[in-house]
């Protein structure tokens, strides 16, 4: 019985796959909406490291740029013990949670409708034997894969945009200025945001998959 029920890891992964595939459209606008959050939040993030960074330098050449887009830039709180004087604002703060609030909505939508789509898959694979815990198992790797390239993709996508409107902005002489590490930190941070992003958002449809009794799902008219 232990057998009949029995559903690999490497199994897991490729009806994962095999779902992405058969539904790649869906997936692509599901990941498209992560891919933009991520990236505004990682625009917003790197371009407030670089510019404190810029501030941080004390180099007059950058400091009317600054004032010009917008900064309210103090020089003489400009030394190496000040390193938040350029920060994300209330109203910044709150429009990135919103973006990736919308997103975590817009992946809950997505997912509801996968799993409305796949009721006779999700019912026949019950009938085979198949747990709960397996329908969850395949839609969390859907949501981790998913995650993963929306999140690499909207990481990256955002932190080039950054470096490359500091570089339209303050010239080529900012790339002595810019903070990599810190860049490449928040990089990494996006991606597991847009990771764990994906995770929330399939939570719910998961469970309501893994919860439908076989009959039920059958009988369901496509």
């Amino acid at each position: 019985m232990r057998r009949l029920v029995a559903l690999p890891f490497a199994k897991s992964f490729q009806m994962a796959y095999q779902s992405i595939r058969v539904r790649f459209f869906r997936s692509l606008v599901t990941t498209m909406s992560l891919v933009l959050a991520v990236a505004f939040l990682t625009f917003t993030q790197a371009g407030n490291k670089i510019t404190t960074s810029l501030v941080l330098s004390q180099d007059p050449a950058f400091l009317p740029v600054l004032s010009k887009i917008g900064y309210d830039v103090n020089p003489a709180t400009a030394d190496s013990t000040s390193t938040d004087n350029i920060g994300s604002s209330a109203k910044q703060r709150w429009i990135v949670f919103l973006s990736l609030l919308v997103c975590v909505v817009g992946i809950i939508n997505a997912q509801l409708m996968s799993v409305t789509e796949r009721f006779r898959e999700i019912g026949t694979l019950k009938c085979l034997g198949a747990l709960d815990r397996f329908i969850v198992r395949i839609f969390v790797m859907e949501a981790t894969m998913q995650g993963l390239a929306g999140g690499i993709v909207g990481a990256l996508l955002g932190a080039l945009v950054a470096c490359s409107e500091s570089l339209f902005s303050f010239g080529l002489s900012s790339l002595a200025y810019m903070p990599w590490r810190a860049i490449g930190t928040i990089v990494l941070y996006a991606i597991g945001t847009g990771t764990g992003l994906s995770l929330l958002g399939v939570l719910y449809p998961a469970i309501v998959a893994s919860r439908m009794l076989p009959v039920d799902a059958m009988r369901v008219e496509q």
